[in-house]
């Protein structure tokens, strides 16, 4: 992988869910064998099982819960941990390189294993903490600004409808007043 790509793998499997439209990317087994496919994680032959498709949606939340960690200050759900715990993963020591986790299983599992490696591999490359969710939407996104200052997944978008909304609530209250931002 080079610098980024563990990024926005990950930004992508979180984004497999859209929280605005409840689209679910995996909704079912065979969902998730395809999107694993699609991102070259899982030879063509293996499948996803009902204890897969938990397994990464659960991944998935943990890793949501986390990036919303990177601009929120809260804490991350102690769920991430548990799921990485469960996947099989090693330490393999390559000739000339740097030590890098590797799945230790095969299948699908080895595939989410893979995804787990991309968070360490994001660590590495100083990625990791650039991933965010965006406030307004939940997708999540990476914080490409200089000095990682970035809100909103889309200024044209997402900064844009809330900028208009607090606008409009400044128009609306009385003599030009702020409203309560809570």
């Amino acid at each position: 992988m080079t610098a980024h790509d563990a990024a926005l793998l990950l930004r992508d499997f979180v984004n497999t869910l859209d929280a605005e439209t409840g689209t679910d990317e995996l909704a079912a087994p065979d969902r998730l064998t395809a999107w694993l496919r699609s991102q070259n994680l899982l030879p063509s032959g293996a499948v996803a099982g009902r204890a897969d498709l938990r397994t990464a949606v659960a991944l998935r939340e943990g890793l949501r819960d986390a990036l919303r960690a990177h601009h929120d200050d809260a804490a991350p759900g102690r769920a991430l941990d548990g799921v990485l715990a469960g996947l099989p993963l090693r330490v393999a020591v390559v000739p000339g390189a740097d030590p890098v986790l590797v799945p230790a299983g095969h299948g699908a599992a080895a595939a989410l294993a893979r995804l787990a490696a991309a968070v360490m591999a994001a660590v590495a490359d100083g990625t990791w903490h650039r991933l965010k969710i965006c406030p307004a939407c939940a997708w999540a996104f990476l914080d490409t600004s200089r000095n990682r200052s970035r809100t909103w997944c889309s200024m044209r978008v997402c900064g844009n409808r809330t900028k208009t909304r607090a606008y409009r609530a400044r128009r609306a209250a009385p003599d030009g007043a702020a409203p309560d931002r809570r």
